[in-house]
């Protein structure tokens, strides 16, 4: 995809990952307007980018509508859609697997995997009338893995992926690319009280690197987009035995909780 002239909307672009994607898209020509549930950090970001941000709760279908509305009135036609947005509320103090409440789970599937089919509903058909676009969705490397000590988290975002999967199988000959933004460690308000046993293991890098190695990806139409390249190998190792794999997650559970009083994280 050729950025320069495009016009994107970025959520959860208040900050981390969001804001440094909003800030290289917009090196490379790309006009960006920012949503989050923190609306003044989100125009602030915004109008560095030569766009406009608001408050825009995305698990709410009606507010995302309405703002994908504003963005073509005053900005133009949406070619790029990035549903960053997301959120992680862990497993709680019980440590269980289904130990989360109701409302965590709920909220986990509305925003990691909802929030992308509520914009897709309005975002791809003017793409595929256009002859073109890209809907890219953050799914994080727990999708492809898993986050030990956050579930929904970990199943959410495996839904996010195969959700980027779907709408390439179904889009890609509309001329819309698809992509599935799988970052590990990257130094955002998400990973700052991950214990250093677990961030150390591949590495921590910066929402900046992350975000060139992202609109790479973008640019160069990869699916799968990775932070950490080594998130490949481990996959290719999951993918090829799946029972020693999680033998070896167990293992590194344990680690954590003796490493940090009796928790995960």
């Amino acid at each position: 995809m050729e950025l320069d002239g495009k016009i994107a909307i970025v959520t959860g672009g208040a900050g981390g990952i969001g804001a440094a994607v909003a800030r290289e898209f917009h090196t490379r020509g790309v006009k960006v307007a920012c949503c989050d549930l923190d609306g003044i950090a989100a125009d602030k970001v915004a109008r560095e980018c030569s766009g406009f941000g608001k408050r825009v709760n995305v698990a709410d279908e009606g507010e995302l509508a309405v703002f994908i509305s504003e963005v073509e009135r005053d900005l133009g036609p949406v070619d790029i859609f990035f549903a960053n947005a997301g959120v992680g509320y862990t497993d709680g103090p019980l440590g269980g697997a289904a130990s989360a409440p109701n409302a965590n789970w709920k909220k986990a599937w509305t925003i990691n995997v909802m929030q992308a089919v509520y914009a897709a509903r309005h975002v791809i058909p003017g793409m595929a009338k256009r002859g073109g676009g890209a809907f890219m969705i953050t799914a994080s490397a727990a999708g492809l893995l898993a986050q030990i000590g956050d579930a929904a988290y970990s199943a959410t975002k495996a839904a996010a992926i195969s959700m980027a999967e779907s709408i390439g199988i179904t889009h890609g000959d509309d001329g819309i690319q698809a992509h599935a933004i799988c970052p590990q460690y990257v130094k955002t308000n998400m990973t700052k009280d991950l214990p250093d046993a677990m961030t150390s293991v591949d590495g921590m890098i910066t929402a900046e690197d992350a975000a060139k190695t992202i609109v790479d990806g973008v640019e160069n139409n990869e699916f799968l987009i990775l932070t950490h390249p080594v998130v490949a190998d481990h996959f290719a190792k999951k993918a090829t035995d799946r029972g020693r794999w999680v033998g070896g997650m167990r293992k590194l559970r344990r680690m954590l909780m003796e490493m940090n009083d009796g928790r995960t994280i």
